[in-house]
């Protein structure tokens, strides 16, 4: 049987990144659905055996101007009413979180570029837990509250809310832990007029994807699989409502 994944894709280069290889590795098989130009309905989400929904330059509080987010955020959570294995990835998490009935609003200020996470207590002992203390990349200015039922999982100083798992199936992401640092300059062109307006040198992210992007990569690669796998047995062979699925082994 062919095990089918869709990846929710806002932007051309913020694509699945690292986390190609791992789904190919299981065994499945990946469509993008380009969103805002594609068809989003229900049942397009709700098929796939896995769900990632990437990230972009937009948010939540711009359905007004981008109709198609409400089309999606519908999508989303019929998604999540049936338990089906879901990861969102900074725009694609406060997607979640708001379909999980989260607000998601603007801070007012930007975390950009590589910076190390610490976990909580049950980050720790989550599918998180290899990235205690290791630096990933931020790129973003809203932020997620914790849905209810939600665990917190991780943080940085000033953006407490940086990760969440809700119940067994369900990952959320501020950060971009898909982010392929030998590809980072697509994201720099990509991203120059938000740099630009922030203040941020193109050539500090440049320098730290050099430092921190190999030993991330790795790191990355691990955790995703875990996900991967631990998704897969989910569906294979449903939980029970009273365990964890999401203990790190």
């Amino acid at each position: 049987m062919t095990r089918r994944a869709l990846a929710v894709r806002h932007v051309p280069f913020e694509d699945l990144g690292l986390a190609a290889a791992v789904l190919d590795a299981h065994g499945y098989e990946v469509t993008y659905l380009e969103s805002g130009t594609d068809p989003i309905t229900p049942e397009a989400f709700l098929g796939p055996e896995l769900l990632i929904v990437l990230g972009g330059p937009v948010g939540v509080g711009d359905v007004e101007h981008y109709p198609f987010l409400a089309a999606e955020l519908a999508a989303i959570a019929g998604r999540l009413r049936a338990g089906r294995p879901t990861l969102g990835i900074c725009l694609g998490a406060q997607l979640v979180a708001h379909a999980l009935g989260a607000a998601v609003s603007a801070t007012g200020r930007q975390e950009i570029g590589y910076g190390p996470l610490t976990l909580t207590e049950a980050g720790r002992d989550s599918v998180l837990a290899p990235l205690d203390g290791v630096p990933v990349l931020h790129w973003h200015g809203d932020q997620f509250e914790i849905p209810p039922g939600a665990v917190r999982l991780a943080e940085t100083p000033g953006f407490p809310h940086q990760a969440f798992s809700s119940g067994p199936a369900v990952l959320g992401l501020q950060f971009h832990l898909e982010a392929d640092h030998t590809r980072i300059e697509s994201w720099l062109v990509g991203h120059a007029h938000e740099l630009a307006g922030a203040g941020i040198d193109p050539r500090r992210i440049r320098a730290q994807a050099v430092e921190h992007g190999p030993a991330l990569a790795d790191v990355a690669r691990r955790v995703l699989d875990v996900w991967v796998a631990q998704s897969t047995l989910l569906l294979e062979n449903p939980a029970p409502t009273d365990s964890d699925p999401w203990e790190h082994p």
